[in-house]
């Protein structure tokens, strides 16, 4: 056994146990929110082509809340992922408690200044006034009121990855997330006597579900009986590594808010098609991540034990996996495309459209599922000013530069799509190269 007391450093049977066991309920927390979005999705489309356009800007803006503060997680696993190796579990979640005052402060912020700006930014990435506009601001501002429940969901999900327990934050979010799939077409078309809320209704089952994971995750932290008050030093150490993943994040972010403000100038039709196979590329990408997920913990972890040479072969060995599941999704998603899209629209314009991007996505499979799985090692070992530049990098020097070229001389989706082609394959190369060099296994308790 090493430090860390979870077996011999490079073990492959033991860390394939450890990769699974943590692994298979964080895919099924990561698949939860894509699979609603798609229910979601197929439910709003089938109201028609301006609603499914409205539901498409609003969901990418919303998304801006959890992807951009996604060091409320991963930065809160990666901390307490490395006491939890050292023995110090009491450490680990008062590492839970500082995020989730994080998460309440930043939230309740993001509801106020999200009330005052969300006209503005839906029309300009609408292209200006109109019906997608309209509609899109409609389900902002009620979607917005969830933004606190979402972020106190993050950091619950961070220190409890941390702790190696991945199995109450999967019943906490599949409840959720299930209330939310219930509730959204009954609001939405409003059977029997209830009253149909159209787009809204989608809006309205969102946060609900939001509100009942939340509640969950702040009772399992107060189960801990852990000190909850802010503790200053430990508040600057995750802001500090949150600095450089909400970079990275503000990195994705500029490139997926351009690519569907340039999708929406070519027509309702070409945004739709564009949400509907982003949906999808958000779904795979979580679900490719669940290995990352549990590499992160088991990283950090090893780290925290003093077990570096178990880390280092962690992370290639979910490599390995990563790969071998991207190729899956690829055939899979190549088989369906007769099939699959038709779920989703019967608008025949969103139909022929969604062909372009669907063949990048199918292809991409195999990439995605090697990057993902690095980045959740790198995290684990709290690499974050890496992947920031790196991150930075791509989407400057591949994937926004094709965005607004393929504006300019209207390639259309193809463009918008070959963009995120390149910004993946500098991304592969970069994190395999920083893999490789071995200088991200640090030892102790906290990186500096």
């Amino acid at each position: 056994m090493d430090k860390s007391g979870r077996g011999e450093p490079g073990t492959g049977g033991s860390d394939a146990r450890e990769l699974l066991r943590l692994g298979a309920p964080a895919l099924l927390v990561l698949a939860a929110e894509p699979l609603y979005l798609l229910v979601d999705t197929a439910v709003v489309g089938h109201l028609g082509v301006v609603p499914l356009a409205g539901l498409a800007i609003g969901a990418v803006l919303l998304a801006q809340v959890s992807t951009q503060l996604t060091f409320l997680s991963y930065g809160t696993t990666a901390r307490a992922a490395r006491l939890y190796g050292a023995g110090q579990r009491r450490d680990a979640v008062v590492e839970g408690v500082q995020s989730s005052w994080l998460a309440v402060g930043i939230g309740i912020t993001l509801v106020v200044v999200g009330q005052l700006v969300a006209g503005p930014v839906a029309r300009g990435l609408s292209g200006g006034a109109g019906p997608v506009a309209d509609a899109a601001l409609s389900w902002l501002r009620v979607a917005m009121l969830g933004a606190p429940l979402v972020l106190i969901t993050l950091a619950g999900n961070g220190w409890m990855r941390g702790v190696q327990d991945t199995v109450r934050p999967m019943r906490y979010v599949l409840l959720g997330n299930g209330l939310s799939a219930l509730a959204c077409p009954l609001l939405v078309y409003g059977p029997g006597a209830l009253p149909p809320l159209g787009l809204l209704g989608s809006a309205v089952a969102n946060v609900a579900g939001q509100l009942v994971a939340a509640v969950l995750f702040l009772r399992a932290l107060l189960s801990e009986r852990a000190p909850l008050r802010p503790v200053p030093v430990l508040l600057r150490g995750q802001l500090g590594m949150g600095r450089d993943l909400v970079l990275r994040s503000l990195g994705f972010q500029a490139c997926f808010l351009s690519a569907a403000a340039v999708a929406a100038r070519f027509g309702a039709s070409s945004v739709a098609a564009h949400q509907v196979v982003l949906q999808l590329w958000n779904l795979q990408s979580l679900v490719l991540d669940s290995l990352a997920i549990a590499a992160q913990a088991l990283v950090g972890a090893a780290l925290g034990g003093g077990a570096a040479e178990r880390a280092r072969a962690l992370a290639w060995r979910v490599a390995r996996y990563g790969l071998v599941l991207g190729c899956f999704f690829g055939v899979l998603f190549a088989a369906l495309f007769g099939v699959l899209p038709g779920v989703f629209t019967n608008d025949v314009g969103v139909l022929a459209a969604i062909a372009v991007p669907w063949w990048f996505f199918v292809a991409l499979q195999p990439v995605a599922g090697v990057v993902f799985a690095l980045d959740g090692a790198l995290l684990g070992a709290g690499d974050a000013g890496f992947l920031r530049t790196w991150t930075l990098l791509g989407a400057g020097a591949g994937f926004l530069p094709l965005i607004w070229a393929s504006l300019v001389f209207r390639w259309g989706l193809a463009g918008i799509w070959s963009g995120l082609a390149a910004f993946m394959l500098i991304r592969l190369v970069s994190v395999t190269a920083r893999t490789w060099s071995g200088s991200w296994a640090v030892l102790g308790t906290v990186r500096r």
